[in-house]
C-alpha cells in the first residue's frame, strides 16, 4: 500500500526554499544586519555577544590590548525564558581613543569561542 504525502513532501524536502538560508551566521552577516545608529563616542564599550565561559579576568586581558582599560564588566541576564543566558559586558578605558582602537580591533571578532561586537556604550537617558 503506498502512502500518499502529498504538500508534506516540500516541507521535508531538502530542496525546498525553507533549506536555501544557511543556519549559522557570519560574522559579516552579523555586522550588516544591525541597524547603525549614530551613538556619541564615549570611553565605555557595551560587548555583546559573549560566552557564558567569559570572565571579567578575560574581558580585561583581550581588550587592554588597545589601551588602558579602567574597568571590565561580565553581566549575565538570567531572566530570559529560554534555556540559555544573555551574556555581554561593558568595557571602560581611560580616553575615547583607546575605545575606539578597540571597537576597530574587536568588533566582529572571535573571542572565547563566539563572535563578539563591539560598540559604543549607550548612555543611560538614550536608551530607548
Amino acid at each position: 500500500m503506498a502512502v500518499r504525502i502529498g504538500n508534506l513532501s516540500r516541507f521535508f524536502s531538502t530542496t525546498s526554499s525553507l533549506f536555501h538560508q544557511p543556519f549559522a551566521v557570519t560574522a559579516a552577516a552579523a555586522k550588516a544586519a544591525r541597524v547603525d545608529e549614530q551613538i556619541p563616542p564615549s570611553r565605555t564599550l557595551f560587548v555583546s555577544g559573549l560566552s557564558g565561559r567569559t570572565t571579567n579576568q578575560k574581558l580585561r586581558e583581550a581588550f587592554a590590548n588597545f589601551g588602558d582599560v579602567i574597568h571590565a564588566k561580565v553581566v549575565s541576564d538570567r531572566s530570559s525564558l529560554t534555556t540559555h543566558c544573555k551574556v555581554y559586558g561593558f568595557v571602560r578605558y581611560s580616553n575615547i581613543e583607546d575605545a575606539e582602537k578597540a571597537i576597530k580591533g574587536m568588533d566582529g571578532q572571535f573571542f572565547d569561542g563566539r563572535v563578539i561586537f563591539a560598540e559604543y556604550a549607550r548612555s543611560k537617558d538614550t536608551t530607548p
